[in-house]
């Protein structure tokens, strides 16, 4: 009797032991979903409604799985934010990254915005003039609306049909931003400073449904023409590089890879720069299974797709440089970053004319131009149309100090709009071979502005400005690019090469002045537009 009394008890004790331990544990967690549950109520109290828990009060360091993903999506998340190719997962997760990266107008920063105080600067106020007919590239009646339904997409820029009658709505107001970007583009710039749909746009590129997908005809290499649901398109460049990994010393221009991310600082660049010449652009995250295969038509892009011993989803597609199973492309597992830009008018509506750089390197081996051999080159170049009058060579110049602060020196040709004739900005399209060497600063790039010296008074002035502390370039730039979806987009040493060689151009813009004076080097564009206005009378 006495032994069974003595088991029972024993196992009495273990029972209420076990117990105790699973209470224990479970208090904390309990706990913690009391506080979050209690924050979320908070949070949906206060309008943030669909936001969760966790973004509801804050606070609640639990990580709620989302309806639907099963072990495996979430084990391929973890993978990709735990991995090098992700900084921009590692960059929200709180690990310190670009230049630092830290956003000046973050709540724990009372330091003002660099950016917003540049803009606010009198160099950046000038007034422009008023815009004619003819300054516009697309003159949309004012009483129609935009109406996807009844035309296709390359219509509705110029063609009636692709609208239909305003409701209560304003007109301009139903254009997505892509269109409205569109028809913003006028004979002295891209977009306005203070273009509501460009910023618009930007969040359109990053965030907007992919419908279709297919490989981009010439260039050397691989890039992707993405249409979104909302008819817009744009130009998709994968990642190649690290931003760490400098291009190697032994590369030349014409082999370099494009890089993603110099087609989004550039963008940031152009307009820091106030020449607003670039098209938008944004970073993107993309899922390579579900927005690139599966929803592409393009047989010889689909063959190309291919599953990599990591068991990583991969493609290379069909171009000149790098597309092979060697130069794969592949994702984490099948997540890849990439740029965005946004597409420029149908051809069909707004014609380009394609100019050949003075400047153009020779692309060969062996082989250099002839800018590279005759020092008075320029003398040449100023008694050749378009050069020889308005403001053509110092828009080229412009292009040159935007390159050689990228250390871009793949700039064979450029692009203007027809409809302008000559007395029009140039186009800064194709940047991707910029941010290659932050060690190394290529002098040669310069050449248009040490041999002709020549630059223009606002580019002049703004470069003084941006040599300031109070409005360091690389400081602009960080800040500029922290809100981009895979910031950071350029390393410190980058950032910091840029405040190097704003230096070497206004060294470059001051040797002209002690040589030929300042009045025969600055050249006054304060009344530019009016001028062209006038041009055209």
């Amino acid at each position: 009797m006495l032994p069974r009394r003595f088991r029972v008890l024993i196992a009495t004790v273990l029972l209420v032991g076990g117990t105790m331990h699973i209470l224990t544990d479970l208090l904390p967690r309990l706990e913690k979903r009391a506080a979050a549950a209690t924050a979320g109520e908070a949070g949906a109290g206060a309008g943030a409604a669909g936001t969760g828990a966790g973004a509801g009060g804050g606070g609640c360091p639990c990580h709620h799985r989302p309806q639907g993903w099963d072990k495996h999506t979430l084990r391929i998340l973890q993978d990709f934010s735990s991995s090098d190719a992700a900084p921009a997962a590692a960059n929200r997760s709180g690990k310190k990254l670009v230049g630092d990266g830290a956003d000046p107008r973050s709540a724990g920063n009372l330091t003002p915005s660099k950016l917003a105080a540049l803009f606010h600067h009198p160099i950046y106020q000038r007034s422009e003039a008023p815009l004619r007919p003819q300054d516009i590239l697309f003159n949309v009646k004012s009483d129609i609306r935009f109406n996807p339904k009844s035309a296709a997409p390359r219509d509705w820029a110029n063609e009636e049909e692709g609208y239909a009658a305003a409701g209560s709505e304003t007109a301009i107001d139903s254009y997505p931003n892509w269109l409205k970007f569109h028809i913003g583009i006028n004979r002295y710039e891209l977009y306005s400073r203070h273009n509501p749909a460009i910023d618009g746009l930007l969040g359109d590129l990053a965030t907007q449904q992919i419908s279709s997908v297919a490989m981009k005809s010439g260039g050397t290499q691989l890039k992707l023409i993405m249409t979104f649901q909302n008819y817009g398109q744009a130009l998709f460049k994968p990642m190649k590089q690290t931003r760490e990994q400098e291009t190697p010393p032994d590369f030349f221009y014409f082999s370099d890879y494009e890089r993603h991310n110099s087609e989004i600082a550039a963008f940031h660049l152009d307009r820091i720069l106030d020449f607003r010449r670039v098209p938008p652009v944004a970073g993107r995250l993309v899922n390579m299974t579900r927005e690139i295969r599966d929803v592409t038509h393009d047989k010889k892009l689909w063959r190309t797709f291919f599953i990599s011993p990591a068991n990583n989803i991969c493609f290379y597609g069909e171009c000149s440089y790098y597309c092979s199973t060697e130069h794969a492309l592949c994702g984490k597992p099948d997540q890849i970053e990439g740029s965005l830009a946004a597409f420029l008018p149908d051809l069909a509506l707004a014609r380009r004319k394609t100019w050949r750089n003075p400047w153009r390197r020779s692309y060969h081996k062996r082989k250099r131009a002839e800018w590279e051999v005759d020092p008075d080159y320029c003398e040449e170049v100023k008694q050749t149309a378009p050069y020889n009058s308005g403001t053509r060579l110092l828009d080229l110049i412009d292009m040159t100090v935007f390159d050689f602060l990228m250390g871009n020196m793949d700039r064979h040709h450029y692009e203007t709009f027809e409809k302008f004739g000559n007395d029009s900005f140039i186009i800064h399209l194709d940047n991707g071979r910029g941010f290659g060497k932050h060690s190394h600063d290529e002098l040669s790039i310069l050449m248009p502005l040490s041999q002709c010296c020549r630059i223009k008074q606002s580019t002049y002035f703004r470069l003084q400005l941006l040599a300031k502390e109070e409005y360091k370039l690389s400081e602009l730039m960080a800040e500029s690019l922290f809100n981009d979806k895979l910031s950071p987009i350029l390393i410190d040493a980058h950032l910091k090469a840029m405040d190097r060689r704003v230096r070497i151009v206004l060294k470059t813009v001051s040797d002209c002045v002690e040589k030929d004076g300042h009045g025969s080097v600055v050249a006054n564009d304060v009344d530019f537009k009016t001028n062209f206005a006038s041009a055209d009378r």
